[in-house]
């Protein structure tokens, strides 16, 4: 270990340009992580947010809430499947409202209060608790979507109160509206006067205890005619656009994660090589393989924490510049991020290892150089 300090201490700057390279290689991956997730919550916040365990869409919807409607003798069917607890209607359209004296464009969730469907990350104020009340985005609180503002539907339709605030609730990376049923049917009614019913998008489950929500998604499908149950994470994957979105960032991050090894990797082989000389004068005065290889494996920690922590400083900043798209810091992932970076680096360091395993220390005496 004290070689390897020695030699880093010696070529400080070699080892520096480095540990700034895989800094900035670590922090692209966490940013770029960091921005399809907030991506993805844009999208489909709501329905990742919300309390329903299984989703049950009309089966020509094709996973698309907005283009789903469920009938009432399918509601009743629902219902009565072994394992469900609770089967709520939750209703879904996007309106032009007014909000903070603009037009502006709204998705309004409508959910029986109490029941499966609500939001679920609350962070400030209160659920709904009677009509014209609502659940906002805290994203959109400069729109005119904070607690106490008043939202209306157009023309002359509803005015709803915003009094609570939740976190990743956007739908289609439009603001939305949690409001209890009777508000949304207000709502709809404001296009369509005329309707005799409103009929809800979709049906929000609560599983009975002991059951699983894969397991009643299934049994709805195999009992209930003309819908499509999904689990609450299958409605999040399986929404229009989702696959696309994760289909583009896997290939950017995985580029990344090959991009970081890799470098890391031919510049300890590159290193090796231009001091094969040193090594195998080391060899020759009785140092053992392993005390060179445990060398070359600290330097390679080294130059991966020392990077990763680099990647850290930057990604806390860059987060906070860009906190308006509904972003957020995530520890979890940045810290198993970086271990998996360091796993793949030691990985492509066996290279230089084996380089290091073949040093012959006769090779010192023979005055014909060094072969590695």
């Amino acid at each position: 270990m004290f070689l390897a300090f020695h030699e880093m201490k010696r070529a400080k700057v070699r080892f520096g340009l480095l540990a700034g390279a895989v800094g900035l290689l670590v922090f692209l991956i966490l940013f770029q992580q960091t921005l399809l997730t907030g991506l993805i919550n844009q999208f489909i916040g709501a329905l990742k947010n919300q309390s329903g365990e299984v989703l049950v869409y009309n089966g020509q919807a094709r996973k698309n809430l907005e283009g789903s409607i469920i009938l009432p003798a399918q509601q009743e069917a629902i219902a009565t499947v072994d394992g469900v607890a609770v089967a709520s209607p939750l209703g879904e359209a996007t309106f032009t409202v007014m909000a903070g004296g603009k037009e502006r464009d709204a998705v309004i969730f409508g959910y029986q209060l109490s029941q499966p469907g609500g939001p679920s990350t609350l962070v400030e104020g209160r659920l709904p608790q009677g009509p014209n009340e609502a659940v906002a985005s805290e994203k959109d609180i400069a729109d005119g979507y904070d607690i106490g503002d008043v939202v209306q539907v157009l023309p002359d339709g509803v005015k709803i109160t915003v009094v609570g605030l939740a976190r990743d609730i956007n739908y289609s990376v439009q603001a939305v509206l949690f409001v209890d049923f009777a508000t949304y049917e207000s709502a709809k009614r404001t296009r369509n006067p005329d309707a005799t019913a409103i009929l809800p998008s979709a049906i929000a489950i609560k599983v009975a205890p002991g059951t699983s929500a894969s397991a009643v998604a299934d049994r709805i499908n195999a009992q209930v005619e003309g819908v499509q149950a999904l689990t609450r994470q299958q409605a999040v994957d399986g929404s229009p656009g989702v696959s696309s979105v994760r289909s583009s960032f896997a290939i950017i991050l995985g580029l990344f994660y090959l991009v970081v090894p890799l470098v890391t990797g031919l510049f300890f082989l590159i290193v090796t090589f231009q001091k094969a000389s040193a090594l195998t004068l080391l060899r020759a005065i009785g140092a053992r393989s392993r005390t060179l290889v445990w060398s070359l494996l600290v330097q390679v920690v080294v130059i991966m924490v020392v990077g990763s922590l680099l990647a850290f400083g930057m990604y806390a900043g860059a987060i906070q510049g860009v906190k308006n798209l509904g972003v957020h810091p995530e520890v979890g992932p940045a810290v198993v991020t970086s271990l998996v970076v360091l796993g793949l680096a030691l990985l492509t360091s066996l290279v230089a290892i084996r380089r290091v395993l073949r040093l012959d220390p006769l090779a010192a005496t023979t005055g014909a150089g060094v072969a590695l």
